[in-house]
């Protein structure tokens, strides 16, 4: 069973991902802001991580950099979404070391799709 790190500080957001994602087979552990993310990055090697970009504590961003810079979880695919998405997020992200991009509200046919992709395209290069 796939395992997805979500770092999300919207409760709904939490509850609606966690549930549709589970009921797809994912196992799925939240983590509250960007610093907890790249704590539980570390401690839980997750098969891929969906990470906000607007957090307490460290942004999705700084997070996204701390955990691609570390040996032990770089090779993890992040997946950056954002809410009220501004001119450049995307390319931000990017450069923040994120794989992929999605808007919210999540479409969870499409966030789905991306994650499948990220995670074929990981299994490619070895991974798990």
């Amino acid at each position: 069973m796939k395992r997805i790190l979500y770092v999300e500080d919207n409760d709904d957001n939490v509850y609606v991902v966690t549930n549709r994602l589970g009921r797809a087979g994912f196992t799925v552990l939240v983590a509250r802001d960007g610093e907890q993310g790249v704590v539980m990055a570390r401690a839980e090697q997750p098969d891929l991580i969906l990470m906000d970009l607007r957090l307490p504590v460290i942004d999705g961003w700084e997070a996204t950099r701390r955990i691609k810079a570390d040996e032990s979880t770089r090779h993890i695919p992040v997946l950056a979404l954002s809410a009220h998405a501004m001119t450049g997020d995307r390319a931000r992200a990017l450069e923040a070391g994120c794989d992929d991009y999605d808007t919210k509200p999540i479409d969870l046919p499409r966030l789905r799709a991306k994650i499948d992709a990220l995670l074929g395209a990981r299994g490619k290069d070895g991974g798990a």
